[in-house]
């Protein structure tokens, strides 16, 4: 009985989109554009900082809350990129990257049948949290502009309900690239002032933005420190995915909450990267800056190759995506043009509908990331807007 429930219960929350991706680029050579993470390492003094640690005994538990050098760091990164004022000792939490930030506040602070509302696409762990926790999402659609996607206040206002508890919201966005303005951002703080919700916003791409475009945390507005998390890590900023080093700021209160959660999770993680990553925060901001140049460079370059193939792209304002809409290549669908691709010009993508359920808005809509070096983004580029080549028979590889 114990393995038919452990079953049932594994196959309710399935292989993740990013898993089957992997595991399909491996198994067929195809340049991978599916899956967010770059091919280059973070800066060379923030891996010597963890280097030194592993040698010098930094390798037992770390406090629960993190190391107090990250907590400060978090807490003066903070102050200093929004004006935010955060007690390190009890207002930062450190946790194993910032899913287990996220799924630790929906845990804490929902009871089975309660709402989150979410944005439409989402990344899919936001409803594997919902899941585990017994709640519910409802989707707020993010629709589709001329170069952009933008929020329609009158779709966030008709998703509350007596039930709603958590709003969670991520800006810099994925799947599509978006970064929500000051006026979207402004709808958000107000209806969860009116309806006395909390905020949970993941901003993993804060630093990560383009084209003059500045990202402003949901925390800084009036009314907002007192009821938001802010969930963040090193991974994206850093180029450190795989460290899985992140941490969650907010009042004491929330903060609190999700230190309940985490203690039966993971309890503590990443000792000797911890340390490292608030070097990282205090001194190598520049070297982020530069990082951004060269992320929308490669923006354009892998745009320009599928706008030479005829696809349409919509710009990415943020983060390591952008969206391409894919109707006019003869695919049925995004799902039809991703099973084709790695056969046809040797890339994997992934559709965006594996992050809705908004059905039509997404249907032709393909996330391709561009955080990749820039040899290998040129050659996808070139193998996508080669002339069309006869289509191979149809075999299922996602």
């Amino acid at each position: 009985m114990i393995t038919v429930h452990t079953a049932r219960r594994a196959a309710a929350l399935g292989t993740t989109v990013f898993t089957e991706l992997t595991e399909l680029a491996q198994r067929t050579g195809a340049i991978n554009l599916g899956q967010g993470f770059p091919d280059t390492d973070g800066p060379r003094a923030v891996i010597d900082r963890a280097r030194e640690a592993l040698v010098t005994g930094a390798n037992q538990y770390p406090p629960l809350a993190g190391t107090p050098a990250l907590r400060s760091a978090v807490a003066r990164q903070r102050l200093r990129r929004y004006g935010l004022s955060y007690d390190p000792a009890d207002e930062v939490v450190v946790t194993t990257g910032a899913t287990e930030a996220v799924t630790a506040a929906v845990l804490a602070l929902c009871d089975p049948g309660d709402e989150i509302i979410v944005f439409d696409p989402c990344y899919d762990a936001y409803q594997a949290s919902a899941d585990l926790a017994g709640a519910v999402c409802r989707r707020v659609p993010l629709r589709r502009g001329v170069d952009r996607f933008g929020l329609d206040p009158a779709d966030l206002e008709r998703a509350v309900s007596p039930r709603t508890r958590l709003v969670l919201l991520n800006t810099p966005h994925n799947p599509t690239g978006k970064v929500f303005t000051r006026d979207e951002l402004e709808a958000v703080a107000g209806l969860c002032r009116r309806n006395d919700l909390v905020a949970v916003t993941d901003e993993v791409y804060e630093y990560l933005t383009y084209d003059g475009t500045r990202h402003l945390s949901l925390a800084s507005l009036p009314g907002m420190r007192e009821r938001t998390l802010s969930v963040s890590s090193a991974g994206k900023t850093f180029s450190l995915t795989g460290w899985k080093v992140g941490w969650a700021c907010g009042p004491a209160a929330l903060v609190a909450a999700v230190r309940s959660v985490k203690q039966y999770l993971t309890f503590a993680g990443g000792a000797p990267l911890q340390d490292a990553v608030a070097h990282a925060l205090d001194r190598e901001e520049a070297w982020v800056e530069r990082l951004c140049g060269q992320l929308q460079d490669k923006r354009d370059l892998l745009a320009t190759g599928l706008r030479r193939a005829g696809i349409e792209v919509i710009r990415a304002e943020g983060g390591y995506f952008l969206q391409a809409d894919v109707s006019g290549t003869g695919a049925a669908d995004a799902a039809d043009f991703c099973r084709t691709l790695p056969l046809r010009r040797n890339v994997v993508a992934i559709p965006t509908s594996a992050f809705s359920t908004a059905g039509e808005s997404c249907r032709h809509l393909v996330r391709f990331a561009f955080c990749k070096e820039r040899g290998l983004l040129e050659k996808a580029a070139q193998s996508i807007a080669a002339p069309p080549i006869p289509s191979p028979p149809h075999r299922e590889l996602i």
